[in-house]
């Protein structure tokens, strides 16, 4: 059932060297993963994903490249079940392109989530991410991949 999965957008922010941001969380030393959050009722994905990043690193300077329309879903680890009352984690994905200066890039949020960011090429993070989210990052990137293979010229995606 849907209900027993969390709405939820998980965020690509790419640079012109196709380059992606990738977050240490606060809570967790050495954890690293995309921004996401929770969609809220009555909100897009992409209002939900704008949100989120703006809340989460600072930044507004975005340009949609890409979206996944259909939620992929994982479960979550029993601990994070507890806690979420969910099952686990229905995400929608938004890939977007970064126009602004890395000046922007700012974590300390009215609630910092994350210590540290910085950009890696998307295949790191199939390869440090936890693993009860691999599955989803596989198939996110999967999709993602071409977008940022291909780069962008002169603002055009």
């Amino acid at each position: 059932m849907t209900d027993q999965y969390r709405r939820n957008v998980g965020i690509v922010l790419c640079n012109s060297k196709n380059s992606v941001l990738w977050c240490e969380r606060a809570d967790l030393r050495g954890q690293w993963q995309f921004p996401q959050g929770g969609i809220e009722e009555g909100e897009s994905i992409i209002e939900a994903a704008k949100r989120e990043l703006a809340e989460e690193t600072s930044v507004s300077s975005t340009e949609v490249v890409a979206v996944i329309d259909t939620p992929l879903k994982y479960d979550f680890p029993p601990k994070v079940a507890e806690r979420f009352h969910k099952k686990g984690q229905a995400m929608n994905w938004v890939l977007f392109r970064f126009v602004g200066s890395e000046s922007e890039i700012n974590l300390q949020t009215k609630e910092p989530e994350f210590r540290n960011w910085k950009w890696v090429d998307i295949d790191e993070a199939l390869q440090k991410i936890v693993e009860f989210k691999k599955g989803v990052y596989l198939e996110m990137v999967r999709i993602f991949r071409p977008y940022l293979k291909k780069g962008f010229k002169n603002g055009s995606k």
